[in-house]
């Protein structure tokens, strides 16, 4: 069976830094591409960024210029680095692997990491 271990979380003050990976262990067949929800107490997950296997790269408009996304293909490992960090961006984090894309877009997610919290302190 497959299973996805994000982590990365932590705490840490405004305007921090922390950067989250998504690995896979046991086999897998590939992804088409890797995407990072958050959800926060009381709201519904959002979609954070998500990236191709081309390489083709998505950001929501509140992350956008602060996070990054990127893959490692050989490895099956998707990363968020996350700079300039807000109280807002505090949420539990979670990486998933779609199986349908456009080549821009991602989805039909089939497996899912078991999320990992960051707390930014305001």
């Amino acid at each position: 069976q497959e299973q996805w271990l994000d982590s990365g979380g932590g705490s840490l003050q405004v305007g921090g830094s922390l950067g989250l990976s998504c690995a896979v262990s046991g086999y897998t067949y590939g992804s088409v591409c890797m995407t990072w929800f958050r959800q926060a107490p009381g709201k519904e997950r959002q979609k954070v960024a998500h990236i191709t296997r081309g390489g083709f790269t998505y950001y929501a408009s509140p992350v956008k210029g602060r996070f990054t996304i990127s893959r490692d293909n050989a490895k099956d490992t998707v990363y968020l680095q996350m700079n300039s960090l807000k109280p807002e961006d505090t949420s539990t984090y979670y990486c998933a692997r779609g199986t349908g894309g456009t080549g821009v877009g991602c989805f039909a997610y089939d497996s899912w990491g078991q999320g990992t919290q960051v707390t930014v302190s305001s």
